[in-house]
């Protein structure tokens, strides 16, 4: 895909959502952020002005650069406006699949018959949401990793349904904004990452609800001895307690495997909200300007 022929809409204005968005228009692409709620647009737009005041002060981005990227960036609350023109639609919306479902429909009903339809999810694959889509052969999950303004990786997956052309030219999208494309030629859950990921996490849990050893000492093995930035519990409560329960009982609904579903610390954890960074205690406690 060409950034000055091409344009990118992003359905859902959350932190995901946003960073994808900016980031495109960083690269050159004319963006449409699209959210329902206003609200969420102008939180969105406030940690995009944030996100950069600390990469200026960094010396990481020119004032011009980030000036010309909003300048790209269009924020919109009518799905139709946002759809009608775009070459690639990414959907970024809460990991619910019904509500993917109807987004999907609609977002069918208004998009250019030669665009790219896509999802950014992680733990429902497209096939899932081919029924919506008027030609499936179009639709595949380009998956980007938080946070998606500093992380290379982009998943590109496959579905039985999708077309050569279509992930050939998700790749190139990917490769086009400067990010590292890897292309998976199935669905599987929670694809590479992040299946890698939670077995480490799920291991992690087990020696720690097992008395094997505290969770602050695993996360120091675990940097120490492996060389990862994070531990699995910090990691956990960087990425969202919730986020982590919410995706361990969609991997029991999808295997039909109960024992796949969430562990009991983070199901405790979970209906206490404690919730990680996000709500100021997980695994460990954050004061709030860190």
């Amino acid at each position: 895909m060409n950034p000055a022929e091409s344009k990118v809409a992003i359905c859902g204005a959350g932190t995901m959502g946003a960073q994808i968005a900016f980031h495109c228009a960083l690269k050159g692409y004319t963006v449409t952020l699209y959210d329902i709620n206003t609200d969420q647009l102008d939180r969105a737009d406030s940690l995009l002005h944030e996100l950069m005041e600390k990469k200026l002060s960094k010396g990481k981005i020119t004032q011009d650069e980030v000036d010309q990227a909003f300048a790209r960036l269009k924020y919109e609350t009518s799905l139709e406006e946002t759809c009608s023109n775009a070459s690639l639609i990414i959907e970024a919306i809460i990991e619910d699949l019904q509500a993917k479902k109807k987004l999907f429909s609609e977002i069918s009903s208004y998009a250019p018959k030669e665009a790219i339809l896509a999802t950014n999810s992680s733990s429902i694959v497209s096939s899932k949401l081919a029924s919506e889509v008027h030609d499936p052969s179009r639709l595949c999950n380009i998956h980007f990793f938080n946070p998606a303004l500093v992380l290379p990786l982009v998943e590109v997956v496959k579905g039985d349904h999708t077309s050569e052309n279509t992930v050939d030219r998700a790749v190139g999208f990917v490769e086009s904004i400067d990010k590292t494309p890897v292309r998976l030629e199935k669905e599987i859950f929670g694809f590479i990452t992040n299946r890698i990921l939670a077995a480490i996490f799920d291991e992690a849990i087990s020696l720690y609800e097992n008395g094997i050893a505290d969770f602050k000492q695993i996360d120091t093995a675990v940097k120490a001895g492996l060389n990862h930035p994070l531990g699995p519990f910090e990691l956990l409560d960087l990425t969202g307690i919730d986020v982590n329960y919410g995706i361990k009982v969609l991997e029991a609904e999808d295997s039909g495997d109960p024992s796949k579903g969430p562990s009991q610390t983070l199901t405790r954890l979970y209906q206490e909200g404690r919730l990680g960074r996000k709500s100021g205690q997980g695994f460990y406690v954050y004061e709030k300007e860190n």
